[in-house]
């Protein structure tokens, strides 16, 4: 196996030179950096990670969070993320550790965060299940904090996230334009910033075009095909609705499956907008009309931000908010 010696020579440069490409601890020019990675490519060098972590006091590892539930499909809105969080911790020569919270369990969460500190991560990316985050003064130790998707507080750390109240708005805005003023909302549990955002902002655009809001044409339900189904089932039964608005992907399936299997016609009976773009939605009969969220670049954001975060500790926490897409199809 070759030593970083050998390194070295192939590139024509010093061994000190090598380390501070590996170890990232001095600015080394791209010229001279892309000589010594190719010399470690021929030459197949593994560094020790183990002895550069102590050196340095950092892993290059990168913990992210994210909760996946076995029967919710916008679990691909999280890989979607995490897909964006690993290509740029990638570009950076950081390495990133997935854990899922299957249960969405306060303790399970604490649970994982002890975890990555015995390995010693040099930042985490979170996505709460709670908006109370306080708990977090206790167990992170010196590293960087950044939120996904979701705002918290009790804990101060940079956060990402798509704007759900703008994309909302507009889905809205949207359907009064078309002539609606009977618009139904199914949307998932209150009390984290993605449902709360999404329903204010239904209820602002609402506002904004001298329409009463009425709860009773809020329907809220556990993210699952069953409750989506039972949803919109009970919306028409109750409600002379002539749209609505679905916050989530799996509401969004569970709600079409009810309408398809009545046979409602969409558009003619009724519009209907959903959240999240899948390819599911382009194949439904019409296809849908949704709010694309930018969820991969929402990864990318993130990781950069974090990155930030760990070479310049002392910047001001801030809240980062991608916008969202109108995609129009053939449901409104």
């Amino acid at each position: 196996m070759a030593d970083i010696k050998q390194v070295a020579e192939r590139a024509g440069v010093s061994i000190a030179t090598v380390s501070h490409v590996v170890n990232n601890t001095r600015f080394v020019s791209d010229t001279t950096k892309s000589k010594v990675e190719h010399a470690m490519k021929e030459l197949d060098y593994q560094p020790n990670s183990v002895a550069s972590s102590l050196r340095s006091q950092k892993t290059n590892t990168i913990g992210l969070i994210v909760p996946i539930l076995p029967s919710d499909t916008s679990n691909f809105f999280f890989m979607t993320v995490a897909q964006g969080i690993q290509n740029e911790l990638k570009k950076n020569g950081y390495h990133l550790l997935l854990s899922t919270n299957t249960t969405e369990n306060i303790e399970d969460e604490k649970e994982q965060i002890r975890l990555f500190n015995s390995k010693r991560i040099d930042g985490l990316i979170i996505a709460p299940i709670a908006e109370e985050m306080s708990y977090l003064n206790d167990l992170v130790t010196k590293y960087p904090v950044v939120f996904i998707d979701r705002r918290t507080k009790g804990y101060e750390a940079d956060c990402v996230l798509a704007d759900g109240f703008g994309g909302s708005y507009q889905a809205v805005k949207t359907l009064i334009e078309r002539g609606h003023r009977n618009i139904g909302l199914i949307t998932g549990g209150l009390g984290i910033t993605t449902s709360d955002e999404r329903l204010n902002g239904y209820r602002k655009a609402l506002e904004d075009h001298q329409i009463s809001f009425d709860p009773s044409k809020v329907k809220v339900a556990r993210s699952t095909f069953e409750s989506g189904y039972e949803s919109a089932r009970e919306m028409l039964a109750e409600h002379d609705v002539t749209a609505l608005f679905i916050t989530n992907n799996v509401l969004t399936m569970g709600a079409m499956g009810y309408l398809q299997e009545k046979q409602i016609r969409i558009p003619e009976e009724l519009s209907v907008i959903g959240f999240d773009d899948y390819d599911w939605t382009r194949i439904t009969s019409p296809p849908l009309t949704v709010i694309r969220q930018p969820s991969y670049e929402l990864g990318e954001k993130a990781a950069k931000v974090l990155l930030s975060r760990i070479k310049q500790k002392t910047q001001k926490c801030k809240n980062y908010c991608l916008d969202t897409t109108l995609v129009m199809r053939g449901s409104c």
